[in-house]
């Protein structure tokens, strides 16, 4: 399993950029092996969350947001019990 805390993508700044898009979503990529479960958490805008969800699907096997307000919700799981 791996766990992503999405403000690392942008780190070392303060907040996500649009224009950087495409390097969060090849870091992103690049730590997630081909159908691994992967867990997305930490501070992020929304749009952010939301292409990486997208950029995934079909790379990971299960993605789950995890938040202590929600605990963790499950995106889409691929291989359902």
């Amino acid at each position: 399993m791996i766990t992503i805390d999405v403000d690392d993508l942008y780190k070392p700044t303060v907040q996500a950029k649009l224009d950087s898009l495409s390097q969060y979503e090849s870091e992103a990529l690049s730590r997630v092996p081909p159908g691994d479960d992967v867990t997305l958490t930490g501070p992020g805008p929304v749009w952010l969350y939301l292409r990486l969800a997208h950029v995934l699907h079909g790379r990971a096997r299960k993605l789950t947001y995890d938040s202590p307000v929600t605990g963790p919700v499950v995106i889409f799981d691929h291989n359902p019990s």
